[in-house]
């Protein structure tokens, strides 16, 4: 069985529920009440994500506090995938998902320099009194370079499974392309003698 290893931050403000959906994902339970993340709290979950493919998730739960971003560089070093999580009914958690978006590219890069997988999570859906539209929502995950977003709720369970399969789904489908398979020698062989045969059909 085929093993992925997959290191995934989970970044926000503070109290938009970070620590809440990491819980709900990896224990299946919610509490409304969270010590506030210092520095960061580290958790690990491991799916069967088909017969032949294991995915073994660490997710980094990383504080939203102003002080603690100049420490989290090494915190962004190697991972692979991250989750940008507002609180719908709070406009400006939304509007500093610009500055964790743009802190995440500047710190975790792909191997060809690219940014890694992002989604966007509203989360508190369940409450009534919204502040950010689904037109903005949109609107700003699709300038910034998120592969979706996604409105949530962990106090009820809504979407915290699917936004994760989402994201793992984007990862692998990603590191499938940049690690190809090594050729068998028969296939070298036959690509040394043929070149022809690829000339002009390499996709970008």
């Amino acid at each position: 069985m085929t093993e992925h290893l997959m290191k995934i931050l989970i970044v926000g403000d503070s109290c938009v529920g970070k620590t809440a959906f990491v819980h709900r994902y990896v224990n299946g339970q919610f509490n409304s009440v969270y010590k506030t993340t210092i520095g960061v709290e580290y958790s690990m979950k491991v799916l069967h994500w088909s017969d032949k493919e294991k995915v073994r998730l660490q997710l980094w739960d990383i504080a939203g506090q102003e002080r603690f971003i100049s420490m989290s560089r090494l915190y962004y070093k190697g991972a692979l995938g991250c989750v940008v999580m507002f609180d719908v009914t709070n406009s400006s958690s939304f509007l500093n998902c610009l500055h964790w978006k743009r802190e995440l590219d500047d710190k975790a890069k792909l191997p060809n320099g690219g940014p890694i997988p992002c989604i966007l999570l509203a989360n508190k859906c369940d409450l009534p009194q919204r502040a950010v539209s689904a037109e903005s929502i949109d609107k700003f995950s699709k300038a910034n370079g998120f592969i979706t977003w996604i409105e949530t709720s962990v106090k009820e369970n809504k979407n915290v499974g699917e936004a994760m399969r989402r994201l793992v789904e984007k990862i692998l489908s990603v590191q499938s392309g940049l690690d190809p398979p090594e050729p068998r020698s028969r296939d070298t062989v036959d690509l040394q003698l043929k070149p022809e045969r690829n000339t002009g059909r390499r996709c970008c």
